[in-house]
């Protein structure tokens, strides 16, 4: 540095103003990313800011602590009296002594970050002490540092080339927000984002794969006041994407295709929080066109057999139980993307201090949306996260997920050992794919900004950008989000206002998706629009903050060159990012800028204003971005993807060809199916007989069939038909153990005695509900749970549930109840077994004097879909009779498009307990007002004819 005394004159005073004492100041908030001690927050206190400050932190940051001492060692060799000297001396050392403490800092820093994660990689004990001595047996230590036996992604060595399959047909599901191929209205609402844009990629993307034949994107159609009628549109085909990298053969094809499926209420946009109750009827109708594009691509492709789904993959919660009823109902795999899960937004969202847990669940349906997730956990074979952190730190706070307990099964599972009825989902990290080829090349196009092509004319959204702007040549912050508090726009907005050296750096540029009007938007939105707006007059950001109102989603790449551009023409952004999800191993790979905690003000404030003002680190995360972001390529995600749902075990309908179909097929036009579980034998048997006799004359007689649908055996339900004075061959079909078995009655001719009616079992249904059952692993953890609770009375206990082997049967263990008033809630069942990793559904019937555990897939709803399948009958054509109350499947039995009819009356039994302990209100599961629930008051013949006639439409004569 000697000879340069001219050059550091001016910048001398700028250093000694900060006074002898006051060294340098901590950062605050960890300085965004692992700061440490800095000029810029000092500077920050002081309140004001220079240019010469600016540049002394840049001389900082600019020198090693070597080349720093050296220089001191040589100012300090040619001391003189003069007083330039003196301050030579006094800069350097201030500037070694800076360099010094901030490497202790950042080395402080990732200490306390590697403890931090040590912590969290803690394994949860209480999960695993209950578990049996021979299930870990041999296994502690075993492929303890390989992540693909933790999470059970392995497929080293027997990954199937994708171009030896063909005809592969995949299945989307995505249920809210505004999805189209084209002119996508991101930002519209709350629900019309990221994951949107996604899906909507993914599909095009499969669709370009080799051995891909056909991929659907099935989402709610929407024909509603001031939406595009494209929306409406039952099939819209997207257009196929061209994958320059790509060079295998796509051959035939059937393409993309959106499929708008109609469910809830017509003409009436749904906010994904009310999505809920009618997530059953989206199912019916999915399930429809799914059977009738199978049959259709068989026939396109010259098979014998339908082409069935190869795997359904859900994405959010609410597609993920759509995706768990479809594969259950169809016995094809299913895969999950949960986006945003529910339990981490719920974290965030308290640690805000806003709201209670009540009121969040009132407002984002949370409870439901956590249980939903619980349950694709439960029916998934493959759970798709972006990073390891949305694994161990999000999923794992999940009862159906465990890092620790799914290592252990995989390993067992690698040496073809005994799980004793456990399973665990197969967590795959598969980066989210990015259409970055026309971003880069747009980019690439202003490569010389001193010599701009004269034809070229800048995008019409620049200028309403710029408009904002008092100074619009400083470097731009840029922020697109949806106005939503999740978002934490209003955060972001804190920072730049509190923080002066920050705005004299940078402008703020908001793209808050597309509004009219602030007072016409739902009012989530609308309160995060108003407070980012009352915070910009509070700070008095007027010409520092830019906020326009509409954008195409064209248009996004022309933002982020503008926000190139203004930083010196050096092409591809650096990122600020959460320090949660996704962000924090896509920062791994591409290394291109900062993570914080999104809540954290301060850290924020640290981060951007390190970016901005150390150019040496700007440059460097910018080029780092524009190396590695072809790793996140669209092709090399569907690789990942394929390769994963390829090695998938074969799971198909067992009805999937002609000649698999052994089902008794009978001609019908409706079905009507008496699931009463709320009243006495006797009334259950007048309720039979009154059923049939109402539907059973005139002309429907012979195209009318009956099923009864009970938690009953089918020893106990033959000895109620006896006493209705019927035949069991009056019925189609008896659904028995809560879903869990199907009977068919078939009688000699010769004989017309109910002595020789036999009884068949559906065992291609066995087929579709067997997926994950525990068996004699599960009954085991049963009895030996059974056996804890217990009635307290002094000092003496009572077991008050007890192993009924006479009502079980190889698909349903009954457990009977001898005091239901200590009967502890199912969720709290459920919640053990998912700990145990033990997937099943838990149901108290009969009053809550039996408990019944059955497959995860079995259930009298999703009996009377597999029903209509085989007997080719449309759901809309079948009546569900139920009572007032019932077992706590109850609620199942009311969604989807069959019609049902509810028995009111003094006889039915009082509702119990079972009905009162539910994580989430009726009404979120349940759309009671619909057109296809009626209610009548008892239960005469007449009551029956009229309800059918009149109300449902429905001839009966």
């Amino acid at each position: 540095m000697y000879g340069n005394d001219n050059w550091i004159n001016s910048y001398l005073d700028a250093i000694l103003d900060a006074g002898k004492g006051a060294g340098p100041a901590r950062g605050r908030g960890g300085g965004g990313g692992g700061g440490g001690d800095r000029p810029s927050l000092l500077l920050r206190e002081r309140g004001h800011f220079s240019p010469a400050r600016y540049f002394v932190e840049e001389v900082i940051t600019g020198y090693d602590e070597t080349d720093l001492y050296k220089t001191w060692l040589r100012a300090n060799a040619m001391r003189s009296p003069q007083e330039k000297n003196t301050r030579l001396e006094n800069m350097t050392w201030r500037i070694w002594n800076l360099a010094r403490k901030k490497k202790e800092f950042e080395k402080e820093e990732a200490n306390r970050l590697s403890k931090r994660r040590l912590e969290a990689e803690k394994p949860q004990n209480d999960a695993t002490a209950d578990m049996s001595e021979d299930l870990f047996e041999g296994v502690k230590g075993e492929d303890v540092g390989d992540p693909s036996v933790a999470y059970g992604d392995s497929t080293a060595g027997n990954t199937p080339r994708i171009s030896s399959f063909d005809k592969l047909y995949i299945v989307l599901i995505s249920l809210h927000g505004l999805i189209r191929g084209e002119n996508m209205e991101l930002g519209r609402d709350s629900d019309t984002g990221g994951q949107v844009k996604y899906v909507v990629e993914l599909a095009k993307a499969l669709s370009s794969c080799p051995g891909v034949y056909r991929v659907d994107l099935l989402t709610r159609q929407i024909i509603a006041p001031n939406f595009d009628r494209g929306y409406g549109e039952p099939d819209e085909m997207l257009a196929l994407t061209s994958f320059k990298n790509f060079k295998c053969e796509r051959g035939e094809n059937s393409g993309a295709h959106i499929i708008r499926i109609p469910f809830g209420p017509k003409e009436k946009h749904l906010a994904k929080e009310n999505i809920w109750p009618f997530i059953q009827e989206f199912v019916d109708g999915a399930l429809g066109h799914i059977v009738r594009m199978s049959k259709t691509l068989g026939e396109e492709t010259g098979s014998v057999c339908p082409v069935w789904p190869a795997v359904i993959h859900g994405h959010y919660a609410s597609a993920g139980v759509a995706a768990a009823l479809l594969s259950g109902a169809l016995n094809v795999p299913m895969v999950f993307t949960g986006h945003f899960l529910g339990k981490d937004k719920l974290e965030g969202l308290l640690k805000q201090g806003r709201q209670t847990r009540e009121q969040i669940n009132v407002t984002y349906k949370i409870m439901r949306r956590i249980e939903a997730e619980e349950l694709s956990l439960d029916a998934s074979e493959i759970v798709i996260a972006s990073t390891r952190q949305e694994i161990e730190e999000q999923w794992n706070l999940y009862d159906g997920f465990e890092v620790m307990l799914a290592r252990k099964l995989r390993a067992l599972v690698k040496r073809g050992a005994n799980c004793y009825g456990r399973y665990m989902p197969r967590m795959v990290i598969i980066p989210p794919g990015v259409e970055f080829g026309q971003l880069i090349h747009d980019f690439d196009i202003y490569g010389d900004e001193d010599n701009p092509s004269p034809a070229s004319e800048d995008p019409s959204i620049w200028f309403e950008i710029m408009r904002f702007f008092t100074n619009p040549r400083k470097p731009m912050i840029l922020a697109i989000a949806r106005p939503y508090a999740e978002k934490n726009i209003a955060t972001l907005v804190k920072a730049f206002g509190e923080c002066h050296p920050l705005r004299e750096l940078a402008n703020l540029t908001l793209i808050m998706g597309n509004r009219e009007a602030i007072s016409k938007m739902n009012k989530i939105s609308a309160a995060v629009l108003t407070s980012v707006l009352t915070l910009i007059d509070e700070y008095d950001l007027y010409g520092q903050v830019a906020y326009p109102k509409h954008h195409k989603h064209s248009e996004v790449p022309d933002i982020y060159r503008l926000a190139a551009r203004t930083k010196a023409a050096m092409h591809g952004l650096p990122v600020i990012a959460t320090k949660n999800g996704a962000p924090v191993e896509i920062h791994q790979v591409l290394e291109n800028g900062l993570l914080v905690d999104p809540h954290d003000q301060h850290a924020i404030a640290d981060a951007l204003y390190k970016m901005l003002s150390e150019k040496q680190f700007w440059s460097r995360c910018r080029e780092n971005g524009l190396k590695n972001i072809h790793q996140f390529s669209w092709p090399e995600h569907c690789k990942n993807y394929l390769s994963r749902i390829l090695t998938l075990g074969p799971r198909h309908p067992a009805f999937a060809c002609k000649e698999d179909h052994k089902v008794p097929v009978k001609c019908r036009k409706h079905i009507f199916v008496i699931a009463v579980d709320s009243v006495n034998k006797e009334d259950l048997i007048q309720i039979i007989r009154n059923s049939v006799e109402a539907t059973r004359s005139g002309t429907m007689s012979d195209l009318t069939g009956f099923v009864l649908s009970t938690s009953l055996t089918i020893a106990e339900l033959q000895s109620v038909i006896v006493r209705t004075g019927m035949l069991p061959t009056d019925f189609d079909a008896f659904i028995c153990n809560s879903g869990s078995d199907i009977y068919y009655p078939s009688q000699s001719s010769d004989v017309p005695s109910n002595s020789r009616v036999t009884f068949a079992s559906d065992h291609n249904y066995r087929s579709h509900i067997e997926y994950r059952w525990g068996g004699e692993g599960l009954r085991k953890y049963l009895v030996k749970w059974a056996s804890s609770v217990v009635e307290r009375r002094g000092r003496t206990e009572k077991q008050v549930i007890f192993e009924d082997s006479e009502h079980s049967s190889t698909y349903c263990l009954a457990f009977k109840v001898i005091n239901p008033s200590h009967l502890p809630p199912l969720k709290e069942l459920q919640k053990l077994m998912r700990i145990q990793s033990l997937r099943c559904h838990a149901l108290y019937n009969h009053g809550a004097t039996r408990l019944s555990v059955i497959p995860i897939h079995a259930s009298r709803s999703q009996a009377l879909r597999y029903l209509s399948i085989c007997w080719g009958i449309e759901l809309p054509d079948a009546v569900v009779i139920v009572g007032e109350t019932g077992d706590s499947d109850y609620e199942e039995l009311f969604g989807g498009l069959h019609k049902t009819v509810i028995l009111k009356g003094g006889f039915n039994t009082p509702a119990n307990r079972i009905h009162t302990v539910r994580r989430y209100p009726l009404q979120d599961v349940v759309a009671l007002d619909s057109s296809n629930i009626i209610a009548i008051e008892g239960f005469s013949t007449g009551d029956i004819r009229s309800a059918m006639q009149q109300k449902l439409g429905i001839p009966t004569r």
